[in-house]
């Protein structure tokens, strides 16, 4: 049988800012099509700036980020934008537009990125993908007027319009309760599903890491200390790896 080929690949990332915070220190990542990586780590060990090096917000000083087969790290800038509009990065707080309604929210990016699309196209994508995450009763509502749940969601659905080929999911569950935390979990498995779609998911929420991951990496100190499915690191004999899981 082929060995499948990751289709994003991080090498020996280093990351510092100033003289003595190194963040990173050479760290490597794989994430096989279709699968939803969780990274876990304590505060501090590198987890949101791992992806953001990834989609380059942030500038590695060292390695390889390779994604759909593309070398990242000398890509000029149109080009890095050509291969960003595949990948959907949801970040902590939702990314909302306060002074647009969801439904603007959600036009903004394919006015931007889909000029071709006439109005009609646009209401059609913007209503089927709020129905994707459950929330077609919100369409004309402020920001203001959601829920902290609610919010998440419509900013996954701003993700979702372009239709990315990959999620980079930072915190998706932080700040909810635990039955909204359950919800925004269903829905990452509903959008892997649904979307065939691959992702990492930064989170600090053990139940969200159990619920969502087909595979966990631990960051410690700047590279991956371990990895496996959920069930392997809970019983894993390292003291410090089942300190995550008690």
């Amino acid at each position: 049988m082929k060995k499948q080929t990751p289709i994003i690949e991080i090498k020996g990332l280093f990351k510092s800012f100033g003289k003595d915070k190194d963040v990173l220190r050479g760290v490597n990542i794989n994430v096989n099509k279709g699968e939803n990586l969780v990274v876990l780590g304590k505060s501090g060990s590198g987890k949101s700036i791992t992806i953001k090096c990834l989609v380059r917000l942030v500038e590695a000083d060292k390695g390889e980020i390779k994604v759909f087969g593309t070398e990242l790290t000398n890509l000029a800038e149109d080009e890095l934008n050509q291969v960003r509009l595949r990948i959907g990065f949801l970040f902590q707080n939702g990314a909302l537009y306060d002074s647009m309604s969801v439904r603007e929210n959600l036009a903004f990016p394919l006015q931007r990125h889909r000029p071709e699309f006439t109005d009609t196209q646009i209401n059609i994508a913007i209503e089927e993908t709020l129905e994707s995450v459950g929330l077609i009763e919100a369409i004309d509502k402020m920001p203001s007027e959601l829920s902290g749940g609610m919010r998440k969601r419509v900013g996954l659905a701003r993700t979702l319009i372009l239709k990315p080929e990959i999620l980079l999911y930072d915190e998706p569950t932080t700040g909810l309760d635990t039955i909204t935390s359950r919800e925004i979990s269903e829905l990452i498995i509903s959008i892997q599903m649904k979307f065939k779609t691959t992702s990492i998911i930064i989170t600090h929420d053990m139940a969200c890491a159990k619920f969502t991951s087909n595979r966990i990496v631990i960051l410690r100190d700047g590279v991956v200390y371990t990895e496996g499915t959920y069930q392997d690191l809970e019983q894993s004999e390292d003291q410090w790896v089942r300190s995550f899981f008690i």
